[in-house]
């Protein structure tokens, strides 16, 4: 591009003018963009629901199970579902994530599993979920992850809509009856 001359303004005085132009605008403007995208994030969305997500990415087959981390999955298992295994059913997991890992690797069924209902499916179909009876329990958990966070987000969110200034003294039993017939 051919930029006519401007007196008493040399090349390298006008490319520098460019380069705080594209600067401005490719830089300063794009950063405080994610920054502010990153803050509404990290309000929106707390720690342990991310770590929740993060820990439950161990069990996506993509890629012959490339993120697949026996450690995250005991973890998840640990942590966020120790209502649902007893002790000692936390202590066989590990057993049955080492063999379902070794025979993930052979079995042509489940390599092509791409998304961890496929892999729900595959362990379904092929009675695997009756020889991984815990890998099968915690998949299904996971499943039903989406479901039961947003049912709760509706009840909330309907609860914050019905229950305004004015009906704030109603008792429980009143306020159920009102939020059902919402």
């Amino acid at each position: 591009m051919n930029v006519p001359y401007k007196g008493g303004r040399g090349r390298s005085q006008l490319k520098r003018d460019v380069i705080s132009v594209e600067h401005r605008y490719l830089v300063d403007i794009f950063i405080s963009a994610i920054d502010s995208q990153i803050q509404e994030m990290n309000i929106r969305f707390k720690d342990d629901m991310v770590e929740l997500l993060r820990l439950s990415f161990a069990l996506d087959p993509m890629d012959d199970y490339k993120s697949f981390c026996m450690d995250d999955i005991c973890k998840l298992a640990n942590k966020f579902y120790s209502q649902e295994f007893t002790e000692q059913e936390r202590l066989h997991l590990k057993g049955q994530l080492e063999h379902f890992e070794l025979e993930a690797k052979g079995s042509h069924e489940l390599r092509h599993a791409s998304t961890i209902s496929e892999l729900f499916q595959v362990l379904a179909k092929t009675k695997k979920s009756i020889i991984y009876p815990l890998l099968d329990q915690l998949v299904r958990l996971v499943l039903t992850l989406p479901v039961s966070t947003s049912t709760t987000e509706w009840a909330f969110s309907a609860m914050k809509l019905v229950k305004t200034h004015l009906r704030n003294k109603m008792e429980d039993d009143f306020l159920l009856s009102y939020l059902i017939i919402y």
